[in-house]
């Protein structure tokens, strides 16, 4: 009887299960019981049916002995429900714990300050974030359901109840915590990842800018028409180029002010690249415009020497025409030589046409 009117419930659910295994070694040795207990009864109504002179005290110790054991019988049905409810409050408590330290233990991931020192960092702590979100989503089924277990458990033992809900509000608050954390984090990462977007979108722009620039810059000045025709012919190619970068300019740009007018905490420095841009690409297309002068004035040049050296080789043939001493023989070879300085005039008058 000291083993059913027990009030020891158990700490926790391992003192629990102890508790419920001694029990049960009780139940078996009750059962073993029952059949001496029927023996007993077997007994006193043979007796009684023999007429046996004690027949009063025989029933009397009869009873006694039946209301014994069923009151017996009823504690451990008691004590048995008893360590029941207290194995399911222990189990909830032991889940509970469990789900807030797990809770915790991805509280602390979620709590870093490492935001990605790059595009590339910044992308890998997105991916394993967004594992822990899953995992959020996987949990919140568990948190509901021990929401429920608790409202259960309060109805089914009141004596319980405060407990319970304590720990209840324990649950909720540190999964409202880890919701909150796990926003906050995935906004700042956001926030880095547009910033380190931006970053490297502004280092693959001037570094581009370097090597244009330096590629308009590594052409000499032609000798002759055709290499001057060549160069600007490269030149306007590289004018094309810097046209088809216009839009990664103007995205880099629109990024940047988006950046700005969000209030972004890395703001100064995105002022900063904005105006180093645009000053990049200001001066990428000046340099294009002077280039394109001198390789134009080149070309002048270079026209103007192939037309000189044309008269020059013209002069040069007539001026032997005009040297001939031959002034003909007779008046057709006359009219003959005639007709040629007639040409030779018109040609003149062409050639100055070019030279003026």
């Amino acid at each position: 009887e000291a083993i059913v009117t027990s009030e020891e419930l158990g700490q926790d659910l391992e003192h629990v299960e102890v508790l419920q295994k001694k029990f049960e070694e009780f139940q078996t040795d009750l059962a073993a019981h029952e059949e001496r207990v029927n023996e007993v009864n077997q007994f006193a109504g043979k007796l009684i049916q023999e007429t046996h002179p004690e027949e009063e005290l025989i029933k009397s110790k009869q009873d006694e002995v039946n209301a014994s054991w069923q009151r017996l019988k009823g504690l451990a049905l008691q004590r048995q429900g008893k360590l029941f409810g207290a194995a399911e409050v222990q189990r909830f408590n032991r889940d509970v714990d469990e789900t807030i330290s797990w809770i915790k233990e991805k509280g602390q991931l979620m709590a870093s300050d490492d935001f990605g020192r790059d595009l590339a960092s910044v992308q890998a702590l997105l991916r394993k974030h967004e594992g822990l979100e899953r995992d959020l989503a996987a949990l919140e089924d568990k948190v509901k359901a021990l929401c429920a277990e608790a409202d259960r458990l309060q109805q089914s033992h009141p004596i319980n109840a405060s407990q319970i809900q304590v720990k209840r509000e324990e649950l909720i608050a540190n999964w409202e915590q880890i919701r909150t954390l796990a926003a906050e984090r995935h906004a700042h990462l956001n926030d880095s990842y547009r910033l380190q977007r931006f970053l490297a979108d502004f280092r693959d722009l001037t570094s581009w800018v370097t090597e244009m620039k330096a590629l308009i810059n590594a052409d000499e000045l032609a000798n002759d028409v055709a290499g001057a025709e060549a160069l600007l012919d490269r030149h306007q190619e590289h004018k094309g180029e810097i046209d088809a970068h216009e839009d990664s300019f103007k995205s880099a740009d629109e990024s940047g002010q988006a950046l700005l007018s969000a209030g972004h905490y890395a703001s100064d420095e995105v002022k900063e690249k904005l105006t180093i841009l645009s000053d990049e690409r200001s001066a990428l297309l000046e340099l294009w415009e002077l280039r394109r002068q001198q390789y134009e004035q080149c070309m002048d040049l270079q026209l103007f020497y192939r037309d000189t050296e044309q008269v020059d080789n013209w002069m040069s043939k007539q001026e032997a025409f005009l040297l001939n001493e031959d002034l003909g023989d007779s008046l057709d070879s006359v009219e003959a030589l005639l007709k040629k300085h007639e040409d030779f005039e018109k040609s003149l008058s062409a050639q100055e046409e070019k030279i003026t």
